[in-house]
C-alpha cells in the first residue's frame, strides 16, 4: 500500500484520502463532512490505512473535528441591546394588551419574592426579630410596601422607634430600682432605730419602778374641800314661820 501512495505520488497524480476521511468519521463519531484533513500534510495522512494511526493524526493535530456550524446571533443580540433602550417598542411594534403583555399577577410574585427574599435575609442575619419580620411579612403580604427601598426604610424608622422605646423603658426601670433601693435603706434605718429603743427601755424601766414604789410608801395627804362642796355639805337656815 505504502508503494503504491508513493508510486501516485511520485507520478504527480492527486491522492485519494476517502478512506482516512471515512476512519476520521468512525473514530471522531461525526458525519464525514465534519472532518477536516490537514492539506500540507497529505502525505502522511495517506499513509495512516488503521484507526490506530487515525487516533494519532487526530492527537498531532493532523486530521480535525470541524466545529457544529448555526446560526449568529449577533443581529439578536444588537436588537435585544436596542430593546433594552426602548428602542421598537412603540405602539406600532405591540400586540396584544397592557396585561397580556405583562401580566399583573407576574408582576405581584416578582414584587413579593423580592420583598419576602430581603426579610428572609435581614432576619438571618439578627437585623430584625421573628414579631418584627411577621408583621412586616404580614404588611408585605397586604400590599403596603411598593418596592424594596420603601420596606427598608420602614425597617429603619422602625428600628430607630424600637430603640428609643427601649432606652425610656430602660430610664424608667432604672428610676425603680433607684427608688427601691431607696425604700430598703430607709426600712432598714427604721428597723435599726426600733431596735435601738427596745434595747435602750429595760435600762430605763427600774428607774421608773423605783419612783413609783417611793410614792406608794408615802402617806396620802388630806385634801381640802373646796368652796362649792363645803356650801353643799351645811344645810340651809329655814325661814322664821309666818304668824
Amino acid at each position: 500500500y505504502q508503494r503504491r501512495v508513493r508510486a501516485l505520488f511520485s507520478s504527480g497524480r492527486m491522492v485519494s484520502l476517502r478512506l482516512q476521511k471515512r476512519l476520521a468519521a468512525s473514530v471522531l463519531k461525526v458525519g464525514k463532512r465534519k472532518i477536516w484533513l490537514d492539506p500540507n500534510e497529505t502525505s502522511e495522512i495517506s499513509m495512516a490505512n488503521s484507526r490506530q494511526n487515525i487516533r494519532k493524526l487526530v492527537k498531532d493535530g493532523f486530521i480535525i473535528r470541524k466545529p457544529t456550524v448555526s446560526q449568529s446571533r449577533s443581529r439578536i443580540r444588537k436588537n435585544q441591546a436596542a430593546k433594552a433602550k426602548g428602542r421598537h417598542m412603540g405602539p406600532g411594534k405591540r400586540r396584544g394588551t397592557k396585561d397580556a403583555r405583562m401580566p399583573s399577577k407576574t408582576i405581584w410574585i416578582r414584587r413579593m419574592r423580592v420583598l419576602r427574599r430581603l426579610l428572609r435575609k435581614y432576619r438571618e442575619a439578627k437585623k430584625i426579630d421573628r414579631h418584627l419580620y411577621h408583621e412586616l411579612y404580614m404588611k408585605s403580604k397586604g400590599n403596603v410596601f411598593r418596592n424594596k427601598r420603601v420596606l427598608m426604610e420602614y425597617i429603619w424608622k422602625a428600628k430607630s422607634e424600637q430603640a428609643k422605646e427601649k432606652t425610656l423603658s430602660d430610664q424608667a426601670q432604672a428610676r425603680r430600682q433607684k427608688n427601691r433601693q431607696m425604700r430598703d435603706k430607709k426600712t432598714v434605718q427604721t428597723v435599726k432605730k426600733e431596735g435601738k429603743a427596745k434595747e435602750d427601755a429595760p435600762k430605763a424601766a427600774p428607774k421608773a419602778t423605783a419612783k413609783k414604789t417611793a410614792a406608794a410608801k408615802k402617806p396620802a395627804a388630806p385634801k381640802k374641800a373646796s368652796a362649792s362642796s363645803a356650801k353643799k355639805a351645811t344645810p340651809a337656815p329655814k325661814k322664821a314661820a309666818k304668824k
